[in-house]
């Protein structure tokens, strides 16, 4: 069967870390797709599923194979603190391929959430161990692996597709209650620094509406609402 374990990809943190700062940014993922033009925004479909807390950090991918889904334990051969576990389990949402323990495991490598386009279970363990995931469904039903004992087919580290859009690993992930979008690692500079301005602005915008600031006032203070 096959297996194929790519390395991690090459991440300057110096580009990643500017967007874990902006955790507190309200609908974070709707700040980043608007500075995308609407693109790299996974289907709505993809949710959480456990803690209340937003998904930043660069993509370690998964691909698996459709109708033959096995647990993904290799992906922590290869993955590092700060980084999100994506997912390709082709919408698969009878067979989970994220229970509790790959939650507690991904915990202690320093993973700090997964996004599935397909389905996870033991959400209750994943809330009390304080990991995000969002996914496609939840339901009790295992991979394979425990009785069979394979973990194959699988890829880690290759281009995958994931909620409807191409993540590659080191791509930056954004998730949060709203939805997940995904900035092309080239891209991180350039999406950061409309990411960053927006947000001021929209939060400048947002006192000027607690203050009681009339549709006129906006457009015209900031040209836009």
């Amino acid at each position: 069967m096959r297996k194929i374990i790519n390395p991690r990809a090459e991440i300057n943190e110096d580009l990643i870390k500017p967007f874990r700062e902006m955790e507190d940014v309200y609908s974070l993922s709707c700040v980043v797709s608007d500075c995308m033009e609407r693109n790299g925004v996974m289907r709505t479909d993809i949710k959480p599923k456990a803690a209340d807390k937003k998904i930043i950090g660069p993509a370690v991918t998964v691909k698996l194979t459709a109708g033959d889904i096995v647990d993904c334990l290799d992906v922590f051969k290869v993955a590092k603190p700060g980084d999100v576990v994506v997912i390709d389990a082709f919408g698969e949402t009878e067979t989970s391929i994220w229970g509790g323990l790959m939650s507690g495991l991904a915990r202690n490598t320093g993973v700090v959430g997964a996004v599935i386009d397909g389905a996870c279970r033991d959400t209750d363990e994943a809330k009390m161990l304080g990991f995000p995931i969002s996914a496609k469904a939840a339901g009790p039903r295992q991979a394979h692996t425990a009785l069979s004992g394979r973990k194959e087919p699988i890829e880690i580290n290759v281009p995958i597709t994931c909620g409807g859009i191409i993540v590659k690993p080191g791509d930056l992930v954004v998730a949060d209650e709203i939805g997940v979008a995904v900035v092309p690692y080239e891209d991180l500079e350039e999406v950061y620094t409309k990411s960053a301005e927006l947000a001021e602005n929209e939060s400048k915008a947002r006192a000027e509406i607690l203050n009681g600031a009339t549709v006129e006032d906006l457009l015209a203070k900031f040209g836009k609402i």
